[in-house]
């Protein structure tokens, strides 16, 4: 998984690279289109309204300066590549419990521990593998057995949360660099007062918009990691029941088991 996020957090900072350069090149083209393209009696001709979403979005990480954009878009790269990495695990870890705990108990009854642990080295995800800690330590007693379940389930617990810190920071460090960004450009546009002596708003419209775009996309990409964020955590939780719910089952079925021998 490990590697999996490094190999999604290298293409989207290559594809990052490409698409500055083009939006780069796209939005000088755009300027040089409107400033050009005028009708005979001196009017402006209106930007094609066929441009691209694609391509406005470029536009505007350009417009927000690309030394402040920069950093939040690759606070949005890489904890967009935590959050698909821990989500593509997640999903690998749900175990249908009630049919592994059927199997379990089946193999138990019919060929003994041995079998039973076989079913759950056979199986993916962290309530099999609690389930084998479980049975590993079944000649010790089920007092060692209940011990030993609580103690492997935090440390599967503390595996499923792993990540969650990073993409909890990229969500608050977003919005900070956007309302920095546009802190530092609302004091530039402000110089520019008082270099010029003027206070005309149109002497200061142009950089207030600017400053404002990073503050828009600080908060964009945190609201899209939130969303993110959130999911993770449901379906931590989801997880994490079932493993406390499957293991009282377990020790009930190995409670059982030893009342027939």
């Amino acid at each position: 998984m490990k590697r999996l996020f490094g190999f999604v957090a290298l293409l989207s900072i290559l594809s990052f690279g490409t698409t500055s350069v083009q939006a780069q090149n796209d939005t000088s083209s755009v300027d040089t289109a409107i400033t050009t393209s005028q009708f005979d009696d001196g009017s402006d001709m209106e930007m094609d309204s066929d441009v691209s979403m694609h391509q406005q979005i470029k536009m505007k990480f350009i417009e927000g300066g690309v030394p402040w954009m920069t950093p939040i878009l690759l606070c949005f790269i890489l904890g967009l590549a935590l959050a698909i990495e821990r989500i593509i695990y997640l999903n690998l870890s749900t175990t249908n419990t009630k049919k592994l705990l059927a199997r379990v108990e089946e193999a138990l009854n019919k060929d003994g521990v041995e079998a039973a642990k076989e079913i759950c080295r056979n199986t993916r995800g962290p309530v099999a593998s609690i389930f084998y800690q479980g049975l590993d330590r079944m000649p010790e007693g089920l007092d060692v057995v209940e011990k030993s379940v609580a103690s492997y389930g935090s440390v599967q617990v503390g595996r499923m949360e792993s990540g969650l810190t990073w993409i909890s920071l990229f969500i608050s460090l977003a919005p900070m660099l956007g309302f920095l960004g546009t802190v530092v450009g609302m004091i530039e546009a402000f110089d520019s007062i008082q270099t010029a002596s003027d206070i005309r708003p149109a002497l200061v419209a142009g950089g207030i918009k600017v400053a404002l775009i990073t503050t828009v996309g600080g908060l964009i990409v945190a609201m899209i990691l939130q969303v993110f964020y959130n999911y993770i955590i449901a379906k931590i939780d989801s997880i994490v029941n079932d493993m406390e719910d499957s293991s009282i089952t377990l020790v009930d079925i190995l409670a059982k088991y030893n009342l027939k021998k």
